[in-house]
């Protein structure tokens, strides 16, 4: 039997602030969860994505930093349209976010756009064109 891929961990530094973040991304994550040390929630799929503080993480690697440099790993939202994605982007970087790609029409034929959630983890938006 081969391994499935069945969870994506986020290690984060404020839990309120990366779930308001993923909030505003469409995530159904209760206000309680603000506070607690590890949260997940299961996607359209099965996909499971958790969230844990950094803390937690140390609890059991207690060597852990955080990795510096550019991004190695995003999470990528399709969204329903081009000028979804345009709506998107401006609603994100209106709220405080990071744009770190404003959108633009890809030569895969896609509108795409990157944004920073609060740990500086690059999230994509992207919508054929």
């Amino acid at each position: 039997m081969a391994p499935t891929l069945d969870l994506i961990g986020i290690v984060v530094a404020d839990m309120a602030k990366s779930l308001a973040f993923y909030r505003r991304l469409g995530l159904d994550l209760p206000a309680s969860a603000d506070s607690e040390p590890h949260v997940e929630v299961t996607l359209a799929g099965g996909l499971r994505l958790a969230w844990d503080t950094v803390e937690t993480v140390r609890s059991f690697d207690p060597e852990w930093t955080p990795p510096s440099g550019g991004h190695r790993t995003a999470l990528s939202f399709r969204c329903d349209s081009p000028a979804e994605v345009d709506e998107v982007f401006a609603a994100l970087t209106g709220a405080g976010y990071v744009g770190h790609l404003a959108p633009w029409d890809a030569f895969w034929g896609q509108r795409y756009a990157v944004v920073l959630d609060p740990d500086g983890n690059a999230v994509d938006l992207f919508a054929q064109i």
